[in-house]
This record gives C-alpha cells, structure tokens and sequence, in this order.
C-alpha cells in the first residue's frame, strides 16, 4: 500500500457532460486559509460557478471533500462534507456525513471530487487512485438507497447514492452513504438533476501517515482523554446517543411540541434516549473511526435497526405529539430508503397537520395520530398526489396555500427540534445561520439551556457568542471532525472544567470578550498542523473559520438574501408557548444589529468590502 503524507491535495473535477475528468491542485495557500472539507469546497464552488445559476441545472455544482484528519485516526474524524448550491432554499448548502464514502475516497488518493454538468442517461461513477469510470445506472434507478448500495459497493470500499427522492427532485432529498445521510438541504435532488444515481471509491489504495507523527500522536492521546473524560460525550451521549437531548430539551422548555406551540410536553420521556436504551435494547452503531459512540441501534418490530436521532425523534414525535418509538422508527426507514431529510419531512408533516386544522389544506393527518403518514411519505418521495406539493418544503407550501405564520423554515428550510423562544441566542442563530435553520452552525441551546452557562432570556452577549461559534463550526467542519468533540476539547480544559457552572454563567453573560478568552480551542489546529506540516494556530484557525463563513455569506448575497431574510417564523417572534405564562418571544432585531456589525456587515446584512478585504476574499 501506497502512502500520503498529510494531504495528496489533488481534488477531482468531473464534467458529467462530457464525460471527462481533470485534476485540481490545492495550494498551500488554500490549504491554510480554507482548511479543507467544507471550507475548500466552498471555495472550489465560488472559484467555478457564477451567482444565480439554477440548483437543479446543468451549471450547479457539487462537491464531496474530506477533511485534514480523514484517515490519520484521529477521533471522531471519519466525516466527509457536501456542498452545492440548494434547490430548497436557492443558497448555498452544505452538509456533514459520517459514512464510508470519505475514508474510500481519502484512501484512493484523493482529497476531494467535484461534479458539474448533466449526464446524459443515469450514471454513477467508479473512482479509483487513476481518476474515474463512467458506469451505466440505469439498472438501480428507481432503486432505494440500501438496494442502490449493494450494487456499487461491489466496486469499492465506501459510496454515496440517492433514492426515489432525489430521482424525482424533492427539494429535501439526501444523499446516503452506509447507513448515514448528508441530510439538509436538497443535495440528492441536484444529484437526481444530474442524472447522477451514485459515486463509489474503490479505498484503502493509500495509507495516510501525519507529517509529524510523534506530535500527532500526543494530541490524540489527549483529545482521546478529554472525550472519556467529559459527561456528555462519555456519559450522555455515549449512553443514549443524541436522544439524550429529549429530557434535556423538555426540562429547559425548548422541545418542539404541537408545530412549535407548546415547548414541553408531559409524555416526552417516552421518546428519550434513556427509555430507548431500555427498551429497545440499544448497541453502538457509530461513524468510523469514532470515540464518542453517539450512534446506536436497536430492536424495533423485531429486527434491528438505527436508532433515530434526536432531529428526528423531537420532530416525527413531540412535534407531531406522538410518542410512539416504533412508528417513528418506520418513518425514519422510509425516509433513510427514499432518500429524504428527516427534518424537513418532519417539518412538512407538521405544517400540514396543522394547515388541514384550520381548513388551509385538504389531509386526514391529524396531530397525535399515525395515520396516513407512513404513505404520505412515501408519496412525497414519488411525489405521487398530495406528496406533489408537500416535496416542495413548508416555504412553498405556505406561499400556495397560506399559513405562512406557522411554516418553521428560515430561508426555506426546515427548523431543527430546538424551540428558540427558550433559548434567544439559538433564535439568533437560526436567522443568520448561512444555509437557513441550522442548529449546528452555532448551537446556543447547549450554553443556555443543557449546561447553564449562560441566561437564555437575555439579549446581553449573544450576538459574540453566535459569531464565535459559527466560526468554530465552520472551521471544525472543515478539518474535518465531529461537532460533538467541542463538548470535551472546550470544555475539559481545566480552566473550564473547575470554575463553578454559577461564576461561568457570570462571565459567560457579562463578560463576554474575557470569557471567549478563557476558552481553549487549541486542540483542533494542532491536530490540523501536526497532520500538514504547516502552522496553524489558534487565531489562524479562527480566522480561517471566519473567511469561510463570511465568504458563504458573501455567495448567499449574490443570490439576493439579505436583512430581510434573517428573520424567524411569525409564530416565534409573535406567540408564545402555551406553558410560558410571560408569552416570551424572541427578542431579534436588536441581538441581529449587533451581530451585523461584529461581522463587519452594513446595516442590510451585506459584507462591507473592507471585511471582504480583510479575508483575501475577491469580489466577483
């Protein structure tokens, strides 16, 4: 076996039109300012495709990266990134995943590989260490996503498919690989505009070896220390996987309940991760390699299954108020084998449960039952009557047939299981977020509400937190590595880890510059220069993380989005939730104007010049 030290930095480019394929050479510039994954494909994309290109035609782009950290075994690094340009909310998206296709494609000698053009008939592609074969699809077309796999991966260690959803060009199609998702956003419909059914990497041609081994191998150690030693990744997670949030959410009165009405809910313990470990019987089933264990599967109808995530069980469950473990399962199969976020579909459910309620809409869904929804789901990824509509998300839905009030997008997509009329920091951050509602670009909920750290009903500081943690996201999802590590590599630095959560929750509000201080991020860059060879610290990282987040913004505006855009639903900044006896909303405008100017945005939401400027960012 051959082997790469550091990075090959060779990145595919694929024309599906012409059925060619072209080498691309990442410099160490690019390297340095956009990381890698996210960050280098976003900027791959903004190198190669003018603004206002349509998502589902021929000039959009795709592109897959891995990351930095794929394939040297460092924790938590088995994830790989997506990014285009999405047909559900006309900006751009991107997308992590933890399947097999980033270490095949790593593996194989390639860094990344972007798709553009149409293909004439459906295909999928073999690639290998030498470049890339253009296969027939026509045979697993129409397939589902498991079925389209065993096919592929005859050819290859590790692949990404579409299903029924993505060929019919739902707007929140997803793209699989194994039995995990790159999940928001629609990124399976513009393979399906593609007429691109999958990509499979043959793998393990290569062995990649860090530049600085001896170093490397003393910061894993560490980071592996932090992991096992912090309680949410160690404890919680590791337990009960992401459904360890259920309680949490519930008790902190930012579980989504009833379309976002209620905030809590009475029988939501039979939806959490501690009753799903008892009675479904629950085993890892993680990312590879992964030292968190926040996967896990278990006994559902007799057979064995993944467990749904939290997205998932808050929104198919709680949101619906229906708290059946093993219904929801169903539908999070149906949506895994069509090829569907379960966010969105969720989200869409519940907006036509809702709409149907007030006459809006003609459906027999009802919240609290199960009825009807197993087939509307599966009419939605054929796109087969009422599905029609529904695969177009609850922006379009809402603009057809009213209900705008109570259609939980921002920009178009679908908002994550996390009420932000509880938590004002993560309200913010849902409006800003780049690719529309995010709850990992910044995930506030946990600071405010999981961990106490800081007030939930104050306005104070909450524009600085949302900036610093978009930027460590964003960086961390272009290493690439697991957002879940910020919980031990921020967390269990002794600093951090024995101030009293009360004095934390002081400075955390009052002081926020002292507090960012306080922070120690140092792990990531220096897994990141130990691998390259090239420096990287702490500010450098930062700043990398900033230049890409700005730079997406940047791409949003040229597509038309603006101060106007970054708003919430009606219903969070008009309504409160039911048990709230103050009818707290989320207090926007003001938290948003200072968020603009800490970003260097004028008073529209626009990056100045000078901030472009200031990042090496070239106006086009």
């Amino acid at each position: 076996m051959q082997e790469i030290i550091g990075t090959s930095n060779k990145v595919l480019e694929v024309d599906l039109s012409n059925k060619s394929f072209d080498i691309i050479t990442i410099t160490d510039k690019e390297r340095v300012e956009y990381l890698g994954g996210k960050g280098l494909g976003l900027k791959l994309i903004y190198d190669r495709m003018d603004a206002g290109v349509d998502p589902l035609g021929e000039e959009n782009i795709i592109a897959f990266m891995g990351g930095v950290l794929m394939g040297t075994g460092a924790p938590c690094s088995g994830r790989f990134d997506a990014i285009t340009k999405s047909p559900l909310t006309g900006i751009m998206a991107s997308s992590s995943c933890g399947g097999p296709f980033g270490m095949a494609l790593k593996t194989s000698g390639w860094d990344g590989i972007v798709v553009k053009g149409v293909a004439k008939t459906p295909t999928y592609l073999a690639v290998d260490s030498k470049g890339v074969t253009f296969k027939n699809a026509k045979t697993i077309w129409g397939k589902d996503t498991q079925a389209s796999q065993k096919v592929i991966d005859k050819e290859g260690t590790g692949s990404v498919v579409i299903g029924p959803a993505g060929e019919n060009l739902v707007k929140f199609a997803n793209i699989c690989s194994g039995q995990r998702y790159l999940g928001r956003g629609g990124l399976g419909a513009v393979m399906g505009s593609k007429n691109l059914k999958g990509i499979v990497a043959k793998g393990k041609e290569f062995k990649i070896i860090p530049k600085e081994k001896e170093k490397f191998d003393k910061y894993k150690k560490k980071a592996i220390k932090y992991i096992n030693n912090n309680d949410l990744t160690s404890e919680a997670y590791r337990k009960f996987g992401t459904n360890a949030n259920v309680n949490l959410a519930n008790a902190g009165g930012i579980l989504p309940v009833r379309n976002f009405t209620k905030g809590l809910h009475g029988e939501a313990h039979k939806i959490s991760g501690e009753t799903m470990a008892e009675v479904h019987d629950t085993k890892f089933h993680t990312c590879k390699p992964c030292t968190i264990l926040c996967g896990h599967k278990g006994t559902f109808g007799g057979k064995m299954k993944p467990v749904p995530e939290y997205e998932t069980i808050g929104l198919f469950g709680s949101n619906l108020e229906i708290f059946d473990t093993e219904a929801i399962s169903e539908w999070n199969d149906i949506c895994g084998e069509m090829g569907m976020d379960t966010i969105s579909a969720a989200g869409t459910i519940s907006w036509t449960m809702e709409a149907t309620e007030k006459g809006l809409f003609d459906s027999k869904l009802k919240f609290g039952s199960t009825d009807g929804i197993s087939e509307t789901l599966k009419n939605i990824a054929k796109r087969k009557g009422m599905g029609d509509d529904l695969a177009e998300g609850t922006k379009r839905l809402a603009q057809k047939y009213g209900g705008k009030d109570f259609a939980m997008n921002v920009k178009g997509m679908e908002l994550p299981a996390y009420d932000p009329r509880g938590s004002y920091g993560q309200g913010l951050s849902y409006a800003v977020a780049n690719r529309g509602a995010c709850h990992l670009t910044t995930s506030m909920f946990v600071l405010e509400v999981f961990l106490g750290m800081m007030q939930p009903y104050t306005k104070r500081g909450k524009h600085v937190y949302v900036d610093f943690g978009e930027n460590i996201s964003t960086a961390v999802n272009s290493l690439h590595t697991c957002l879940f590590t910020a919980f031990a590599y921020e967390l269990e630095p002794p600093l951090i880890k024995y101030t009293p959560t009360f004095l934390l929750n002081i400075m955390v509000t009052n002081m926020t510059a002292v507090a960012i201080k306080f922070m120690d991020i140092s792990l990531w860059p220096e897994l990141w220069s130990t691998i390259t060879g090239q420096k990287m610290n702490t500010s450098k990282f930062l700043k990398a993380g900033a230049r890409i987040n700005i730079l997406e913004r940047y791409m949003n505006t040229r597509e038309g989005i603006s101060k106007k855009d970054d708003t919430l639903p009606p219903r969070l900044l008009q309504e409160g939730r039911t048990f709230d006896s103050k009818k707290r909303t989320v207090p926007l405008e003001s938290m948003l104007k200072k968020y603009y100017k800490r970003k260097g945005y004028d008073s529209n939401g626009i990056p100045k010049d000078r901030t472009l400027k200031k990042y090496g960012i070239e106006k086009k």
